[in-house]
């Protein structure tokens, strides 16, 4: 499995969104901020999903649409999205191809056991779909602000 490289073009991928299918390749033009998360209604996952909320006007400003994922259900994300209020997309991975593609799926400690999951992750892809930073095993606070600082400095 080749993970993807920064300065190298983004994986491409199809999937249900919220807002209907999303493909990468079809948002050429426009940054991207794609967001991994373990899952929706946990409390680190709706704290940064409320701070990419909370600066999603500065994203749009910048010309850049943000998207989170997760392994959760369409229905999950739909629930998750209207009582958090969302105004971006959240992507439904339910078979865990894009996990698998950006390579966030890990085993973690949970309560002293080693469970399978999605290690919250972002990557930043530019208007012409290269991959130009990415963050692993996110910590939750000023993250999003980071990623906006990031998206700035493209200068889309």
């Amino acid at each position: 499995m080749t993970l993807p490289v920064t300065g190298q073009p983004a994986p491409d991928f199809t999937i249900d969104g919220t807002q209907g299918p999303v493909t990468l390749s079809a948002l050429r033009d426009k940054a991207v901020v794609l967001y991994f998360y373990p899952k929706d209604s946990t409390p680190g996952c709706t704290t940064e999903s409320q701070d990419f909320r909370d600066l999603h006007p500065e994203f749009l400003a910048q010309d850049c649409i943000v998207l989170g994922i997760s392994r959760d259900s369409l229905r999950s994300h739909q629930n998750f999205t209207e009582k958090q209020s969302l105004p971006f997309a959240l992507l439904a991975d339910t078979d865990e191809a894009v996990c698998t593609l950006y390579g966030v799926i890990k085993m973690k400690n949970m309560y002293g056991k080693q469970v399978r999951g999605i290690e919250r992750s972002t990557f930043l892809i530019d208007a012409s779909g290269v991959l130009r930073q990415e963050w692993r095993g996110v910590k939750v606070p000023d993250h999003a602000a980071a990623v906006l600082q990031a998206v700035q400095s493209l200068g889309n």
